[in-house]
Parts: structure tokens; C-alpha cells; sequence
């Protein structure tokens, strides 16, 4: 398979570690360097700017999705030309989710988890279908794997719906990731139900 185009989920702090700023940047130099178009949430700052910055820098496409309520706090990235503008997170979110063939997840706040953990339960219900990549720098999900780990062990959910997501802990490992994760198809909603 071809991989054109993935949406990205990340943070839009500033304040954090440079490890995570460093992490967000060289994603965005590989998907850059492998021709694979990006979307994001379409932020200036945090891991969401660097991404940003480091795709155009290194030549590739990047798309920003972003509500019209940030846009008036001056949180888009004045950079990038191909800027949609949405009515609300909610507009913005489908958005990310219109053909593409993968999410991946950088570390990031309570959005961002937020946008990771919809996708995951579409694909356990069998709506959204493509890969969902987790990097997992300087062990920062841990606690989210393990809550993950803990909803399985209680029948919560069942040991198939681990293969809904794959762990990574660099960017370079990412395209693999992509390439080799499990096939999921419409039939797995068959599984939602513990």
C-alpha cells in the first residue's frame, strides 16, 4: 500500500521538554522525506508548530485544521497556506479523519488524548480502519498503556482490541509501524462487545 497522507495528534505547549519538540520535529522531517502529507490541528506553537516548521523546511505538505475560536486567539500557524478553517473541535476532528491511511500520537495534553482515545474506539467499532501509531517518547504513555493493559485484564475489553493501536518509541520506527500493523476491516465490530 501507498501511504499519502496521515493526521498528526500532538501538543500545543511550548513549556515542555525539548526531547518532545525534538521528537515532533524529526516526524515531521521523515513523513517529509517519505512524501507523505500531514495533517494537524494547525497550531503555531508546541510540538503541533515544530511539526509544522520542519515539514515545510524539509519540502512536504502540511495541511492545519483549526477552529475559527483559536484563529481569534492567534493560535494558527501563519505559515502554512493550506489552512481550513472549522466551526468547532468537533468539525475539526472529522476533519482529521477524512482520507487518511494512519494516525500517529506524540506526546501531548488532555486534546490529544482526547483525539487518540475517539479514534481508538472507532476502530474497535469498526469505523475507522487505518493504522493508529502511538510514540511513545521518553516512556510518556506509560500510564496510558497500562490503563489500556488494565481495561483488558478486567474484560473491559478484549486481548484482540490490542492490535487497534501500535507502540513505538522513536519517529524512525514510525513508517514501519504503519506498514506492519495489523489488518482491522468493518467486520471487528463483531469484538466491541466485551
Amino acid at each position: 500500500m501507498i501511504y499519502r497522507r496521515v493526521s498528526v495528534f500532538c501538543a500545543s505547549s511550548a513549556k515542555v521538554k525539548d526531547i518532545y519538540l525534538e521528537t515532533a520535529g524529526r516526524l515531521g522531517e521523515i513523513l517529509a522525506s517519505e512524501g507523505i502529507a500531514v495533517n494537524y490541528g494547525g497550531g503555531a506553537v508546541g510540538l503541533m508548530g515544530r511539526l509544522a516548521d520542519k515539514i515545510m523546511s524539509a519540502g512536504g505538505s502540511v495541511r492545519g485544521i483549526i477552529p475559527g475560536f483559536m484563529v481569534d486567539q492567534g493560535w494558527s500557524h501563519k505559515g502554512i497556506s493550506d489552512m481550513i478553517i472549522v466551526k468547532d473541535m468537533h468539525e475539526r476532528k472529522k476533519k482529521l479523519t477524512e482520507e487518511i491511511d494512519a494516525f500517529i500520537t506524540l506526546p501531548g495534553g488532555v486534546g490529544t488524548l482526547e483525539e487518540l482515545l475517539e479514534m481508538i474506539t472507532l476502530k474497535q467499532l469498526g469505523q475507522v480502519l487505518v493504522p493508529i501509531i502511538i510514540v511513545n517518547t521518553q516512556n510518556y504513555f506509560e500510564p496510558f498503556l497500562q490503563m489500556l493493559d488494565k481495561m483488558v485484564e478486567e474484560q473491559f475489553m478484549r486481548a484482540v482490541h490490542k492490535e487497534i493501536w501500535t507502540v513505538v518509541d522513536t519517529p524512525e520506527q514510525v513508517i514501519e509501524a504503519i506498514r506492519n500493523a495489523p489488518e482491522w476491516d468493518g467486520t471487528a465490530i463483531k469484538y466491541a462487545p466485551a
